[in-house]
């Protein structure tokens, strides 16, 4: 089931569109914690200058490591948005091995009767490089924005 999981299947969200969820999620009054949606951060070292908002960072270089934890950590979760910097091969591609590992995990528990909460994967298209133009400054969605390390196109 997972080896049919391709760079096809990945959906992609916009940020407007996830600040809109992050928005709404808060003015419900939920805790991070409590949220339906999870934002993985797989920047390296790249990722100083800011973040979203209660994501989780999982720098692509220790995925692989890193996976069962965050298959652990994300099982509950409704929605899940992958990012890097671009979003145009290390936030893919974390999305992709996730949705392989998280297929392989439903099929075995399936074969032993239980059932797996569905869940949806995006990608978000820009990354944070397009995430940080329109929120940046905006600290209800952005945390540890450093204007100085983008007015001038110091990451684009």
């Amino acid at each position: 089931m997972s080896s049919m999981i391709t760079l096809g299947s990945l959906k992609r969200i916009t940020a407007p569109k996830l600040a809109e969820q992050l928005l709404a999620r808060a003015e419900a009054g939920a805790a991070a914690g409590d949220s339906t949606i999870a934002i993985v951060d797989v920047r390296d070292d790249d990722h100083i200058g800011g973040h979203i908002n209660g994501s989780l960072h999982f720098p692509s270089q220790s995925l692989d490591a890193m996976m069962p934890t965050l298959l652990r950590k994300l099982e509950d979760k409704e929605t899940v948005v992958f990012h890097c910097a671009l979003s145009q091969q290390r936030g893919p591609s974390a999305a992709l091995r996730y949705m392989r590992e998280r297929a392989d995990l439903v099929e075995k528990a399936s074969k032993q009767g239980k059932e797996e909460k569905p869940q949806t994967v995006y990608v978000l298209d820009r990354g944070f490089v397009g995430w940080q133009e329109v929120y940046g400054t905006d600290k209800r969605l952005t945390e540890g924005y450093r204007t100085e390390l983008w007015k001038d196109g110091y990451w684009g």
